[in-house]
């Protein structure tokens, strides 16, 4: 029985555990490891919240700063459970919750500075942990994103976790964008601060942009034995030099991915999506759950500065109870520059959408919380087009809803490392129109399963998406065989986690 440990900073097996994809990936890879009779072991931060009602395993001291840490390690019970997976948490009073999904910390001033601190506890807390055996033997350290690649340096510099390296450390690449890049000196959140005894090797962890600093995202991509991007497509991306906005490519880390690529270290693995224990809404149930979910936020504290939006988006609903319209556009995500640039740079190119859709007798349904501006520009454009209704909140209820509900899922995303919400919708039989990048041109053909769109230059790509949505408009009011042809297939696809972790396990894990 081989033993594995998962290391992350989201886990949407616990309750309140997710913000984005990744906390998908740390839920449904173990319970396939747990299917193949393996034992998978998940730790997360606890966020000064998760550890409530947890069993405590054991108490780690490490240094950190010059100074005596302790940490304290708790099982937890999971939403679900399955044999041989254990969830645990990590809790240090300096590890908080942030504003983000009551995980990660926006830090205008200086991005990463209150995550990196409470990232490096983390990290150092896992080492302690592995060391002391609080996981048993270990094969397989499996790490998620910047978050817990400090752990690769540790192993690599750290003379008290040279235990590591008798591990195998794969690492897996969700967002290359956001790199954690802090200073190596002059800085409370700076490794210098936070490693005061450890010789820095300032040229194997630098970044090549900001020279006195560390990239954590690089990190580990040099030292992992194993790097994973999650799609075939994607890595074939990072490979080559982003050219914002008509390309995302290796956002500057393109060189350590190409020797990563040439060491064959580099592997591209399409993630997969849960077609079990689907949480099933009733048909029907779209309004009343928008509504629902209106009333709750409108008693959030938090949401007050908002109540007047949150009351006119329930009134806008209202009528479609009586009056359903003959076709839903929907989106479901972070608003944010990846999800929802070509929006923001080109409005007029979304209310040319709603305009469409206005012929057909069509609403845009968007949900989704995120960057102040984006929030912003789509409360205006609600406020402006009767025919756009813009929930501004999380509801998991709405969501498999929209899921369900909705005749078209719009993907217009910047980059997409591997995506999860075109694999949802396409689940339920929903055709979806999206930006030919990354995970969305492995999941989605032209045509055949939905619709997709690019071009050469950002005005052409605007051009395209627009051409795009009214070729499916038009398969939808005139050929409505062909609709239901693109609906079946795309209903019969198939990614599945199983299939995925055959390849983590031959590529990856190098176990069998």
């Amino acid at each position: 029985m081989k033993n594995f440990l998962f290391v992350a900073a989201e886990n949407d097996a616990l309750e309140n555990c997710k913000a984005g994809g990744m906390g998908d990936v740390v839920r449904d890879v173990p319970r396939q490891i747990s299917e193949r009779g393996d034992r998978a072991h998940v730790i997360v931060p606890a966020y000064s919240r998760l550890h409530h009602g947890g069993l405590p395993k054991t108490t780690l001291n490490f240094s950190l700063r010059g100074l005596g840490y302790t940490a304290e390690l708790y099982e937890v019970k999971p939403k679900k459970e399955f044999p041989n997976i254990f969830h645990y948490v990590l809790h240090h009073p300096e590890i908080e919750a942030g504003d983000i999904a009551h995980i990660y910390h926006n830090d205008p001033e200086e991005p990463f500075y209150t995550d990196a601190i409470k990232y490096f506890i983390f990290c150092t807390a896992v080492a302690e942990a592995i060391k002391k055996g609080a996981f048993g033997k270990l094969d397989v350290v499996h790490l998620h994103d910047w978050h817990s690649s400090l752990l690769l340096f540790l192993r690599k510099f750290h003379p008290e976790y040279t235990n590591l390296k008798d591990i195998r450390f794969v690492y897996s690449i969700h967002n290359l964008a956001i790199q954690g890049i802090r200073p190596f000196e002059n800085n409370y959140s700076s490794v210098r601060n936070w490693f005061p005894d450890i010789a820095i090797d300032h040229r194997a962890l630098m970044d090549y942009r900001y020279r006195d600093c560390i990239n954590l995202m690089a990190v580990g991509i040099r030292f992992a034995d194993a790097v994973h991007t999650v799609s075939p497509s994607y890595k074939e991306d990072v490979l080559l030099p982003s050219s914002p906005p008509e390309f995302i490519g290796g956002e500057g880390l393109e060189r350590d991915l190409q020797k990563a690529d040439a060491e064959g270290r580099l592997f591209g693995i399409l993630n997969g999506c849960n077609y079990k224990n689907i949480n099933k809404e009733k048909k029907g149930n779209i309004y009343r759950n928008t509504v629902k979910a209106l009333f709750r936020w409108l008693q959030e504290e938090s949401k007050k500065y908002k109540a007047d939006f949150l009351a006119h988006t329930g009134e806008k609903i209202m009528e479609y109870v009586e009056n359903k319209p003959k076709f839903i556009a929907s989106s479901v995500a972070r608003l944010t520059e990846q999800k929802f640039y070509f929006f923001m740079r080109s409005p007029e190119a979304f209310v040319e959408i709603l305009k469409r859709l206005e012929k057909v007798d069509g609403i845009f349904i968007l949900l989704g919380t995120g960057a102040p501006e984006y929030e912003e520009l789509f409360r205006k454009l609600s406020y402006q087009h009767k025919n756009f209704i813009f929930t501004n909140g999380q509801s998991e209820k709405l969501i498999d809803s929209m899921y369900l509900e909705s005749d078209l899922y719009f993907m217009p995303s910047l980059f997409e490392p591997c995506g999860i919400s075109q694999m949802l919708a396409m689940r339920n039989g929903n055709p979806c129109l999206v930006h030919h990048t990354g995970g969305l041109k492995d999941t989605v053909e032209h045509m055949v399963t939905g619709f997709s769109f690019d071009g050469e230059s950002y005005d052409e790509k605007i051009k395209n998406m627009l051409e795009a949505f009214d070729e499916a408009l038009d398969v939808f009011e005139n050929d409505k065989p062909k609709w239901k042809k693109i609906q079946a297939s795309a209903k019969k696809m198939r990614f599945t986690w199983q299939k995925s972790v055959d390849e983590y396990y031959k590529q990856l894990y190098k176990t069998n």
